[in-house]
């Protein structure tokens, strides 16, 4: 290490050396390794405050942008209320393009994202997300693809996973083939099934405190048929565009997502700065 005199006090004083390899090793150890400051701690026997300031003096990772024409994979995930991360991820790259952090899920933050990134040198030639009709009208311009899994989540939230009137389990039927089916085909079979189940569904309850108003009896089997029923047209565009490469489900992401979850919930109590800090390195990778 390199030793100074100062002339001004004529005291000795040596630089201090850089720990750069040691907390990249630290860091790698706490986002890769799923080691907790506490094990870290134990591990090199230090402090647990002398860990986490390692750990916030760690570089984190980057990467270079490549503008270029690209199939997008958008969604949300949240952390309770008020605290989500919005990601823009390319099939083809296999790489995410954009992330920040978002308090809630609206049309506006999905537009500055692509604002930015169309600003950037990309273009979007088609984009897979998860169905909100408001988020998809900043796509209205190119291809858009429903996730079908999302698509069968919602029908299970209507319908639960063992529907008890026939009704339900014949229309939970036609929603788990949306793999093997096309477009055409679904509607045929929805239409069918409407057909079947059409008195049914027009059955209605009276309020009992107040005569005059009535809800439909059996309102969640109507909202699932009504969710197939109008994003049909969008559950099959990866079929019309086969040259673009289009996924038919935003799984590419939502691996991400999951591990994401794992990890922050491993490091439970982190400060907000921290826990960006360690979705950035993911995201990044």
């Amino acid at each position: 290490m390199q030793r100074y005199y100062c002339y001004g006090c004529n005291l000795f004083f040596t630089n201090q050396r850089r720990n750069t390899q040691s907390e990249s090793n630290l860091w790698r150890q706490y986002i890769w390794g799923k080691q907790t400051a506490r094990q870290l701690s134990t591990k090199y026997q230090k402090s647990g405050k002398w860990i986490r300031q390692q750990l916030d003096k760690a570089p984190t990772k980057s990467f270079r942008l490549y503008p270029q024409p690209v199939v997008v994979i958008v969604d949300c995930t949240f952390w309770g209320r008020g605290y989500g991360v919005l990601v823009f991820r390319s099939f083809d790259l296999k790489q995410n393009l954009y992330w920040t952090e978002v308090k809630t899920e609206t049309a506006t933050v999905y537009r500055e994202a692509r604002k930015l990134l169309e600003e950037l040198g990309y273009t979007f030639e088609a984009v897979v997300l998860d169905g909100k009709k408001g988020v998809r009208e900043v796509f209205s311009d190119i291809p858009v693809q429903v996730c079908q899994f999302h698509q069968m989540a919602a029908v299970t939230r209507y319908l639960t996973r063992r529907p008890k009137l026939e009704a339900g389990k014949e229309l939970r039927m036609i929603a788990l083939g949306l793999t093997e089916l096309t477009e055409n085909m679904l509607l045929l079979l929805l239409d069918a099934w409407y057909e079947k189940w059409r008195d049914f569904l027009k059955e209605r309850t009276v309020n009992p405190f107040n005569p005059k108003k009535w809800f439909y009896t059996h309102k969640r089997i109507r909202s699932a048929y009504r969710s197939l029923k109008t994003n049909a047209p969008y559950l099959f565009t990866y079929q019309r565009y086969t040259g673009l490469n289009i996924p038919n489900t935003t799984n590419s992401l939502d691996g991400s997502f999951k591990y994401l979850k794992q990890l922050i919930g491993l490091h439970s109590g982190l400060r907000r700065d921290r826990r960006w800090r360690v979705i950035q390195e993911v995201l990044a990778k």
